[in-house]
């Protein structure tokens, strides 16, 4: 305050000298000018001598308050500061020293003694006397043993803890360094059974680390030190104490980072891995799913593997092809996998799987996932397949624990079993669904109730079976095929409840009607599995579900997504998302791709197929909708227009595996000009193409009975061109060949 009260005093004479000028310029400006300037009301400011005027004094107190205040605050903040740092250094001061665990190696054999709780009295050539107080009975031998053992501690057999004598302490008891405290405690059985040991082995020979032993002579301790870890075994034999072991550090089950991480063990994932490893041939893999079996396909499941005659086939998961051959499920046998914990150390790397455990939390900026057991694995790369889960009606989750328990939903490995054993036990099952899944599984389980008492029942909501993909007339057709293989249909049928009573499933339909049976198998879609994506802050689609990414399948810098559970752009049909088999194996592979850095957009059209049994199935690409218009053109079938015909031929029952490879060239128009004759043919749907059109244009199409096609399709869905006469291009696919 007295500073700004000297400079006033020093500014004051100049205000007043400058406000005297500015009146004397005023003045001669009006008497030049004859002009008078307009009069403006004097502030009244005193400028004399501090303390002449009140207003100086109220001046001079609001600039000292504020420099008062100003001062206070920054001494505040200052010593605040201090407080908080010193209290920083004090706690750090306050933590325990960690002691190296080599410490002992320097040190005399008495005080490497001395340094354990249990060593109450230790045994060395300096103190001799005070031998027989020993309580945990030292075997003396090299210091690096002791070393090893007091970095693990916990892998002392209590068995050999167990009949250790125990005296009262000794006074060399409080040299003991804060980090015996640990070993006091994780052997907690060193003070009990006093007595169980009381003669004195042949030899004292022993090691140094704190393992039992008998009661030694103080003269020979000093020797073991030189004695080996088989030597100091042998010799404790005679004693009733189990031979000290020093087991080798638990294995770690698997590798805490990993170059390349797949969640989710299904077809994308393993494409994936195949193609990073195609790519960067010294790649570390690891795929983490949360089934207990390797990766495997999916399509057997609802097809081939009910049609085998083998009763093992549940056992063995082999079955027989359509065209005779037989295979494993499995992609690689497990020798081709490399176990996760040896992932890290291979030369040139490999593809790891970790099964049976579960991502549950994905950290995007640590780079790092947490599993079920709460254990983080880092990546530097990863890819998210983790599939979807089969859809269940609310019906049948408010039904009950009888109606849970005997429903099935149909997805996984163990999914086939419980179903291969419930259709031999019980005596009728209704599958709930007309698509892909529900039909497949209806022409299995009919073709088997033939050879035994099941009933199998399909209802759906459709007018027939696919009527949500296949025009109308094909639908119907298709439902025929399925009739005749045994099951009863039921289409409009919407369920309104389903409840247990007497033994039985009763199912009620709107219309009134009544359904009961033994078990439910649910097929009424796939829910993409998100569940990561609040964690990891990743976005969902709202109309298509699934993790929305872009053309190149990513949904971050070094996040990708494959399989169902991505919502992709397509560059020619617009955002989609894909479950399929063959979208799983394009997909993955794509991702792997540009995790290798790639780059490439999705603009491969997948596929997917059916099949209706051995004798019927088809092939489609692109959106088949049966909303959309749709032009069939279809001739007469031969014995080679069938699925197993089609296996035979390409040598392989996952189409797809070969398909997929080929090239989108320009096809050629059959040279025939009309149908050649053909055997006769009960119906009018042998085998055609049907083609789905929007705005004139193709996008999409089925091959009915027509295999090995599937690049020409692609082709004319990519091209995205209006035809004018689709007959013409029919022909593109030989259907008129023999």
């Amino acid at each position: 305050m007295w500073t700004c009260k000297n400079l006033w005093k020093k500014l004051a004479p100049l205000a007043r000298s400058s406000s005297t000028l500015c009146r004397q310029n005023a003045r001669g400006v009006v008497l030049n000018n004859d002009r008078r300037l307009p009069l403006v009301p004097q502030a009244h400011m005193s400028s004399g001598t501090p303390g002449s005027g009140g207003d100086n004094n109220l001046y001079y107190l609001l600039v000292g308050a504020t420099c008062v205040g100003g001062g206070f605050y920054a001494y505040r903040t200052i010593k605040g500061d201090k407080e908080r740092y010193q209290e920083r250094i004090n706690e750090i001061a306050s933590r325990p020293n960690k002691v190296v665990p080599e410490q002992p190696i320097t040190e005399a054999p008495g005080e490497q003694a001395a340094e354990t709780p249990q060593e109450i009295a230790p045994v060395t050539e300096d103190a001799p006397a005070e031998t027989p107080e020993i309580t945990p009975i030292v075997e003396e031998v090299s210091p690096e043993v002791a070393a090893v053992e007091q970095e693990d501690p916990p892998t002392t057999p209590e068995a050999e803890i167990a009949p250790e004598p125990v005296v009262g302490p000794a006074p060399e008891e409080s040299v003991g360094t804060p980090d015996a405290d640990p070993v006091v405690d994780s052997e907690p059985s060193v003070e009990p059974s006093p007595v169980e040991v009381t003669e004195e082995p042949p030899a004292s020979v022993v090691e140094s680390e704190p393992t039992p032993v008998a009661e030694s002579l103080p003269a020979e301790t000093a020797e073991p030190q030189t004695e080996t870890e088989s030597e100091t075994e042998s010799a404790a034999e005679p004693a009733t104490v189990a031979p000290a072991e020093v087991p080798a550090p638990t294995p770690v089950e698997f590798p805490s980072h990993a170059p390349y991480l797949l969640i989710g063990g299904g077809t994308a994932s393993f494409a994936a891995a195949r193609s990073i490893r195609a790519r960067d041939p010294g790649a570390r893999v690891l795929i983490i799913t949360d089934e207990p079996d390797l990766p495997y396909m999916r399509p057997p499941l609802s097809k081939e593997l009910w049609f085998s005659d083998d009763p093992s086939v549940v056992d063995t998961l082999r079955f027989k092809q359509w065209n005779g051959k037989e295979r494993s499920i499995y992609f690689q046998p497990p020798s081709f996998y490399v176990s996760p914990q040896d992932l890290e150390k291979v030369e040139n790397g490999g593809v790891a799987v970790l099964t049976g455990k579960k991502v549950v939390h994905m950290d995007v900026r640590g780079n790092k996932v947490t599993l079920s057991d709460n254990t983080e694995i880092s990546y530097d790369k990863c890819l998210i397949a983790t599939g979807g889960v089969p859809r269940n009606l609310q019906v049948i989750e408010r039904a009950g624990e009888e109606v849970t328990k005997r429903t099935t939903l149909f997805r996984k490995v163990e999914d086939f079993k419980a179903l291969d054993k419930v259709s031999r036990d019980t005596k009728s099952i209704t599958i709930i669904g007309g698509g892909f899944l529900g039909s497949e599984l209806a022409c299995a389980l009919g073709r088997r109730s033939a050879d035994s008492d099941l009933e199998v029942i399909q209802m759906f909501p459709e007018k027939g079976n696919m009527g949500k993909v296949l025009p109308e007339y094909l639908s119907n057709w298709t439902t025929a095929k399925v009739k005749s293989e045994g099951v009863t249909i039921i289409t409009e049928a919407l369920v309104k409840a389903v409840s247990f009573k007497d033994g039985k499933v009763e199912i009620k339909l709107k219309d009134g009607r009544v359904v009961k049976t033994d078990h439910i198998v649910a097929a009424v879609g796939l829910e993409p599995s998100v569940e990561l994506a609040k964690s990891a802050g990743l976005e969902v689609d709202s109309d298509f579900g699934g993790f929305r990414v872009n053309a190149e399948l990513q949904a971050r810098s070094n996040i990708w997504v494959a399989g169902d559970a991505a919502c992709f752009y397509d560059i020619r049909l617009g955002r989609r998302r894909v479950e399929h088999h063959d979208h799983a194996v394009v997909s993955g592979r794509l991702a792997g791709e540009n995790m290798t850095g790639a780059n490439k957009p999705y603009w491969h059209q997948s596929m997917f197929w059916s099949d209706l049994g051995p004798d019927v199935g088809y092939e489609a690409i692109g959106i088949v909708d049966s909303s959309l218009p749709t032009v069939g053109v279809f001739a007469k079938a031969t014995a080679k227009d069938t699925p197993k015909a089609a296996t035979e031929k390409s040598g392989t029952g996952i189409r797809s595996e070969s398909e997929t490879e080929g090239t989108a060239s320009s096809p050629v128009a059959s040279s025939t000009p009309e149908p050649p004759p053909v055997p006769e043919q009960k119906d009018n749907y042998g085998k055609g193409v049907i083609f789905y059109l929007r705005d004139k244009v193709v996008v999409g199409i089925i091959l009915w009975n027509v295999f090995n096609r599937m690049p020409v399709a692609r082709k004319i869905i990519k091209d995205g061109e209006e035809h004018a006469d689709l007959n013409e291009v029919a022909k593109l696919f030989n259907i008129h060949e023999d």
